[in-house]
């Protein structure tokens, strides 16, 4: 299903029947670098998306099978100084943090290079499904750079000392290692890919919108609440959730079933 959308630079929008919205990274070389008109596109695009009240979930990928994202743009990066160097990585936690703050599922396709700014970019999505071809790293050291905004992300994905080896030599894991890690939730064929990400969406739209949304902004909370806060806030999640009939909607055909 085709729908008539604002146009954002380097962002690509679809939208099925079911609304589940695709972000697809254009016009961004081969291997989707993100060099700042990207990151400023993509971010005004994800910003537009948050604000959908029809939006059910958000499958964020690149232009073609080589690679999710590769990487920063390198060629910016030499030229700046460190005043620029300070607007120029504000962009890539902006663009990372409108991500994080989706109202929604948000599922990182990733078919080849998931690399530097590109894993952070994953990292910031919920659920990450990657092809037996992907390849992952944070080679920012061996430009003489750290990794830094949501690089902070991994520790809380893959560990500490998984962390310390992929920032501290700067090379690249398989996909294999990936998902050994817990960096990626399933690893699958290429020609599989779709219908992975296909089999991750299916539950998630065919569950109540409103639960799905109140569940992802509890998730958000518990990662940085206190065990006692984050029971609180479940307790009142849970009376909201019987605040309209959706529970009562979607218990009536187990009710059904087993009646």
């Amino acid at each position: 299903m085709t729908d008539s959308f604002p146009v954002f630079d380097h962002a690509q929008l679809q939208r099925d029947a079911r609304g589940v919205y695709t972000l697809t990274i254009v016009d961004a070389k081969s291997l989707n670098i993100l060099g700042t008109p990207v990151l400023r596109g993509l971010t005004e695009a994800l910003h537009w998306l948050a604000a959908r009240d029809d939006i059910r979930a958000l499958v964020l990928r690149g232009s073609g099978e080589r690679a999710f994202v590769a990487g920063a743009n390198i060629h910016e990066m030499a030229e700046l100084d460190s005043e620029r160097a300070r607007v120029f990585i504000t962009g890539v936690r902006e663009l990372c943090a409108a991500v994080q703050a989706m109202p929604v599922p948000t599922i990182a396709r990733i078919p080849g290079y998931c690399l530097g700014a590109g894993l952070e970019l994953a990292a910031s999505c919920d659920i990450r499904l990657a092809s037996t071809q992907a390849v992952f790293g944070m080679p920012e050291v061996r430009v003489g750079l750290p990794s830094v905004v949501q690089a902070a992300l991994l520790p809380g994905l893959i560990g500490q000392g998984a962390t310390n080896w992929l920032l501290l030599t700067g090379e690249n894991v398989d996909a294999a290692q990936a998902l050994n890690w817990k960096l990626v939730e399933f690893v699958c064929a290429p020609e599989e890919l779709d219908a992975q990400v296909e089999a991750t969406v299916a539950p998630i739209v065919a569950s109540g919108p409103r639960a799905i949304r109140s569940q992802k902004q509890l998730l958000r909370y518990w990662r940085h609440a206190s065990l006692t806060a984050a029971m609180d806030r479940s307790v009142d999640h849970f009376g909201a959730a019987f605040s309209d009939d959706e529970p009562a909607r979607y218990m009536a055909p187990f009710i059904k079933r087993r009646g």
